[in-house]
């Protein structure tokens, strides 16, 4: 069923380190090796064995249209005739920024750039030179890029210096990242009684993704609003996963809370390697060459991502295109829930508009990374390999979210459903 699969992967085996060009691509979590792709459209992915499935990784989020809108690809074609990189100014910029301004009324300036990782490096940088600060406070669970800044891990203590969470990472610098639990302000006013002048900025995910979807409870970004009000520090909310996914405006337009800056990828670029970061106007105007914080990017806002974001979100602002996404969301998440009762499995489901997460534990609610693992990630191998077998494609871990797009319909809704149901885990 995977013969060329495996045959390749042999081959990328030789060429990258594990295989793979991004480490959850190597499928081992799951007790199996990656698949490997040929081809994309709408709601499905086709592999080199010729086995069809429905996505539900969206090429980890920005596929909110589906794969290979048409207007998107006629747009990609048309700006690739005039040219594919300028390294230099030009219009398409300007329209892609004046359209997110316009959708994130808090971003009054930006600066694009090529990932959702570099645009998180730079929101660092630029909180600390803003604050005259150098610590930032992250939540436990929460990825942020692979910046040697967020590769830490929470130490035993709540305000306890952080340990490195990847080798390489100089410990020095880990003690300049505080960590605290998602969902608990109690924790993150701890963080700053003890640390009440140096804490530059609260980096958060409003809706995380990277320890499965969790959902922000009543008052926690509110709170975390005021901590920062309170104590001079930045809210930051990186919306690399959440933008123009969970609401038009993002998290902060779902939840009504006005964040410093913000990072945004994947949707932004429609499906490109775009990423974005941005906020007040007198905190922006600090990056060079207005300020003295320097960034760069000889790709940044180059003109076929530009116009792939764009075209992307003009598509997502037609009528009824987040309410179906809220319909078919609900339809999956509620039969799921029902699947799981019927076979006696304990589950909990968190969803959160386009993004969702079948958490195999038996705990209530999942609300933090501690309760997130909580789940038996071995019966979650079971699950994402059987379903593999009928044509459904899930992110291959159980500490990621679901993806899904306008294109998912209730046809594809009902063969997952079905798929689930079929299957033995």
């Amino acid at each position: 069923m995977y013969s060329k699969s495996k045959e390749l992967f042999n081959k990328s085996s030789k060429l990258f380190p594990g295989g793979v060009n991004s480490p959850v691509r190597a499928f081992k979590s799951v007790g199996s090796s990656p698949i490997f792709f040929k081809k994309s459209q709408g709601a499905y992915l086709y592999d080199v064995d010729g086995n069809e499935y429905i996505d539900y990784v969206g090429s980890w989020g920005p596929m909110i249209c589906g794969h290979g809108h048409s207007k998107v690809i006629e747009a990609i074609q048309q700006v690739a005739e005039k040219g594919i990189s300028f390294g230099a100014c030009h219009e398409y910029e300007i329209h892609l920024a004046e359209i997110i301004t316009k959708l994130m009324p808090n971003i009054e300036m930006l600066r694009f750039v090529n990932s959702g990782t570099e645009a998180c490096m730079a929101v660092a940088r630029l909180a600390r030179a803003y604050t005259k600060r150098p610590k930032i406070l992250k939540f436990n669970g929460c990825y942020h890029g692979h910046f040697d800044s967020f590769l830490v891990q929470a130490g035993s203590g709540v305000a306890t210096m952080s340990l490195p969470d990847s080798p390489g990472v100089p410990s020095e610098l880990a003690e300049l990242t505080l960590t605290a639990n998602y969902n608990n302000l109690e924790e993150v006013e701890k963080c700053f009684e003890q640390n009440p002048n140096s804490i530059a900025a609260i980096m958060v995910e409003p809706v995380v993704g990277n320890s499965g979807c969790l959902l922000p409870q009543n008052g926690f970004l509110e709170g975390l609003r005021n901590i920062c009000n309170k104590y001079g520090a930045l809210l930051i909310f990186d919306e690399v996963m959440t933008g123009f996914r969970v609401a038009k405006g993002g998290a902060q337009e779902r939840f009504n809370v006005s964040p410093d800056l913000t990072t945004l990828g994947k949707i932004v670029g429609g499906g490109l390697p775009v990423g974005a970061y941005g906020g007040k106007k007198e905190i922006m105007e600090m990056i060079a060459p207005s300020g003295p914080v320097y960034q760069a990017g000889t790709l940044s806002g180059n003109p076929l991502g530009m116009v792939a974001g764009a075209t992307t979100l003009n598509l997502i602002q037609e009528e009824g295109f987040y309410e179906n996404l809220e319909l078919y969301g609900e339809k999956l998440e509620t039969g799921i829930k029902q699947i799981m009762i019927d076979k006696e499995v304990p589950v909990t489901i968190n969803r959160c508009g386009a993004m969702l997460s079948v958490f195999f534990t038996d705990q209530k609610e999942v609300y933090n990374f501690p309760t997130a693992k909580t789940s038996d990630t071995n019966r979650f191998a079971k699950f994402f390999n059987e379903l593999l077998k009928n044509g459904i494609y899930l992110p291959p871990s159980q500490f990621e979210a679901w993806f899904f797009s306008s294109i998912h319909s209730k046809n594809e809704i009902e063969k997952t459903l079905n798929a689930i149901e079929a299957a033995q885990f």
